[in-house]
């Protein structure tokens, strides 16, 4: 399986970052050794000094599909649960100032920890899901899905145009304003409205 994560899908976080707001959606992806599921604790990698948190609806692919109509692409997902896109920020803005790939800030073991999935039926309104992030105990990073700039529709026809989605595939909505570094010793919570969803530590 892959993980296929979605960049600069709320308008706030890209101009904190100082991007600029795409026109088209923007993706890349992680391999599945970037997995890290039952709040198994993170261990702050050696090779960066700037680890940054970005809190990401995640939504699980169960059918194989290619070229997907937005008007069908509901049918491709069947639940939902929140993950971290653990990125190195020092690596990735020394590989953007050179224009190389940096999949080494994204792609590293363990830095997509995931919760448990459920039924999207479960769930209500999917387009006005609540979500956010405690950073030892004090809210850090607070969404909505209805600030999406592209909604999951949107998103699962796009990347179906170039990758071809399998079951087990998950996909990475983007994460909203408010990233953030974390240091050893960090406990992370993350909560799907009132659901705590995500809770570990950093060592």
């Amino acid at each position: 399986m892959k993980i296929i994560c979605i960049g600069r899908n709320y308008r706030e976080h890209a101009k904190e970052l100082n991007n600029e707001v795409p026109e088209k959606p923007v993706f890349f992806i992680k391999p599945d050794n970037c997995l890290l599921r039952n709040n198994q604790p993170f261990f702050y990698p050696d090779f960066t000094n700037d680890l940054h948190y970005e809190l990401e609806v995640v939504l699980r692919i169960n059918r194989l599909g290619r070229s997907i109509n937005k008007k069908f692409a509901h049918r491709y997902y069947d639940a939902i649960t929140l993950g971290i896109d653990f990125t190195a920020r020092d690596l990735q803005q020394e590989c953007k100032q050179k224009g190389l790939p940096w999949e080494m800030a994204k792609a590293f073991d363990y830095s997509a920890p995931i919760g448990p999935f459920i039924p999207k039926e479960d769930l209500g309104d999917l387009n006005s899901l609540d979500f956010f992030l405690k950073k030892n105990g004090e809210v850090v990073q607070h969404g909505n899905t209805a600030d999406m700039i592209f909604g999951y529709d949107e998103l699962i026809e796009h990347v179906s145009k170039f990758v071809t989605f399998r079951t087990g595939d998950l996909l990475f909505t983007g994460t909203p304003s408010g990233v953030g570094p974390v240091k050893v010793g960090d406990r992370l919570q993350a909560y799907l409205g009132e659901r705590l969803i995500l809770d570990f530590f950093v060592k």
